[in-house]
């Protein structure tokens, strides 16, 4: 698919500065130190109002995050399936191997995924908290090669 959009920016019809993706968890205090302690992002912003307390990471920064929430009553943060997937792109494979071990030594679930593409593109994944799937990719997957039909994920 091609688009006239230079990669990067935003098109004319979604002039957006910021793009945040919120979900529920049951386990906020298990889910941050996931993220932050043992993936290394940075945590942003930590609030509490109502009865919901939030946690935001940048990805990296500020202009792209990730934000967990949780309720006073709780909120159901299970994974809805097994495709639901976060996935990190490295600039090598020993950058992966490091975040990997780390994820390994602190007795962080490994899992495979369902898609074989992952697996033969050196993809190794992990169970957050909440049972959703973190991937971690060795190398950046090239636009080009996704037009060009040679990636399948």
């Amino acid at each position: 698919m091609s688009s006239s959009v230079p990669v990067g920016s935003w098109p004319a019809k979604l002039p957006a500065m910021q793009v945040r993706m919120a979900r529920p968890t049951n386990r906020l205090h298990d889910i941050t130190t996931f993220y932050g302690d043992l993936l290394g992002l940075q945590e942003l912003h930590r609030g509490e109002a109502d009865g919901w307390t939030a946690v935001m990471f940048g990805l990296p920064g500020d202009q792209y995050n990730l934000e967990f929430v949780a309720h006073t009553d709780g909120i159901d943060g299970e994974a809805p399936t097994r495709e639901n997937l976060l996935v990190f792109y490295f600039g090598s494979a020993d950058e992966q191997a490091e975040v990997a071990e780390r994820l390994r030594n602190a007795g962080t679930p490994e899992v495979e995924l369902d898609n074989p593409w992952w697996e033969r593109n050196s993809a190794c994944a992990f169970l957050d908290p909440d049972s959703w799937h973190v991937v971690l990719m060795p190398t950046p997957v090239m636009l080009s090669q996704m037009e060009s039909g040679s990636t399948n994920s």
